[in-house]
């Protein structure tokens, strides 16, 4: 099979990528590897999706709906049940999947846009001490059988880590009867949005113990007991601070990893915090015409960014499709202070930069009020004062070339104001 535009991952990310690529010039096809379109959302029955976009509050199978009904009406090629097993490049890509009712197939591209999304951290990443008893298990597991399957894990439920999944998973628990005893999360700010925190511990007096951890896991077959403890600066537990819980479940919100793993035999450069590929503002990775978006790219805490991101990443892989570039030799990396996790894009390509360019990045510590400052040739060219900074929190800004004093290496630093 030939094709224009490969997407890999018929999600939020891919089916907006997908939509905004659409064009009579281009062969388009979506791979998934679920029976249905619409990812993750298919399995997120709570609402607080869309506001951004459709600029109202929806459920995430309604937020999923509405990409597929636009999706289906453009006629977009896709395949379901179909997994990606290897992608290599010469002049164009070919990706091999594989399905049960096609076996193992070649695709020809021109261009690969990697929308699939990320995975959650396991008990065997984290090292998790203690006995190995059944009743472990990632959050959205969990959140699977209990929206998709209607299975119940557990009664009496505790959750480390204050990820936005393992938050709504207290809340949704609790709803189906469960007793959720209590969040545990290792650093001293929670990681999930402030609105899941209210909405989802603080309405149902679940407690959160931060600066905890658990340090040990009891159980012969299924999980009978766990302790937390709290721990210091440097992550180690305080002795004298144990505090045991009778539970027969442990759901573990420690983190998301993007799933990039297709690209393990490309050159791929990745980036050290994000664990995904360094792109520029195309969204286009140091492959040349591989794009990548969504949560594949880096953790994003709205699907509503994902979505429009993703749409920025279609539009720029039919951009290369159909009027190819040349190679630039005025990309740069953006540089940054202790103050920030990342920024997304990493890669700013001067040659090419003729319109704004929306800068997405995480903070590292919370703070009341700061000032962000983008800085190129030891002058301030763009501010931006900013309130209540948390790193689950997303900010932007948006960067307009005409505010660039040359083509040299821009620095994005944080700067803490005393309240």
């Amino acid at each position: 099979m030939k094709i224009d535009i490969a997407i890999i991952g018929g999600g939020a990310a891919g089916l907006a990528a997908a939509i905004a690529a659409n064009d009579p010039a281009v062969r388009i096809l979506v791979i998934e590897r679920e029976e249905q379109l619409g990812g993750i959302l298919n399995q997120c029955i709570h609402n607080g999706f869309g506001l951004h976009v459709f600029k109202e509050e929806l459920t995430g199978p309604e937020y999923a709906s509405r990409y597929m009904d636009a999706f289906y009406e453009k006629n977009i090629e896709f395949m379901l049940h179909t997994t990606v097993v290897d992608i290599k490049k010469t002049n164009d890509f070919l990706v091999t999947v594989t399905s049960l009712e096609q076996g193992l197939q070649k695709i020809e591209a021109k261009a690969v846009i990697l929308s699939s999304g990320c995975y959650e951290r396991t008990r065997g990443s984290i090292m998790l001490p203690g006995e190995r008893p059944k009743g472990i298990m990632p959050a959205g597991s969990a959140q699977r059988y209990l929206n998709i399957d209607g299975y119940l894990v557990g009664k009496r439920v505790f959750i480390l880590g204050s990820g936005d999944i393992g938050l709504i998973m207290a809340r949704r628990m609790t709803l189906e009867g469960a007793k959720v005893l209590g969040v545990a999360e290792l650093m001293p700010y929670s990681n999930g949005l402030t609105r899941n925190i209210v909405q989802c511990l603080h309405d149902y007096d679940i407690p959160l113990y931060l600066s905890h951890t658990v340090t040990n896991v009891k159980g012969k077959d299924r999980l009978e007991q766990i302790t937390i403890q709290e721990v210091d600066s440097k992550f180690n537990p305080i002795d004298g601070t144990e505090k045991i819980f009778d539970v027969d479940t442990l759901l573990l919100s420690v983190g998301l990893i993007p799933d990039i793993t297709l690209f393990d035999s490309l050159s791929l450069i990745k980036h050290p915090v994000t664990k995904s590929a360094i792109v520029n503002q195309f969204y286009e990775a140091n492959i040349s015409g591989l794009f990548v978006c969504g949560n594949a790219l880096h953790v994003h805490d709205l699907v509503d960014y994902v979505t429009i991101e993703s749409e920025k990443a279609g539009k720029n892989a039919l951009d290369y499709v159909l009027n190819p570039r040349k190679p630039s030799k005025q990309v740069h990396e953006i540089k940054l202070n202790e103050n920030i996790r990342y920024v997304v894009p990493q890669m700013i390509d001067f040659e090419y930069f003729d319109v704004p360019i929306e800068l997405s990045f995480r903070v590292t510590k919370k703070m009341n009020k700061g000032i962000f400052k983008l800085i190129q040739n030891d002058q301030i060219i763009m501010t931006k004062k900013a309130k209540n900074l948390a790193p689950a929190e997303m900010e932007k800004m948006s960067l307009n070339p005409n505010v660039l004093i040359d083509s040299s290496p821009l620095t994005l630093i944080l700067e803490e104001v005393e309240a």
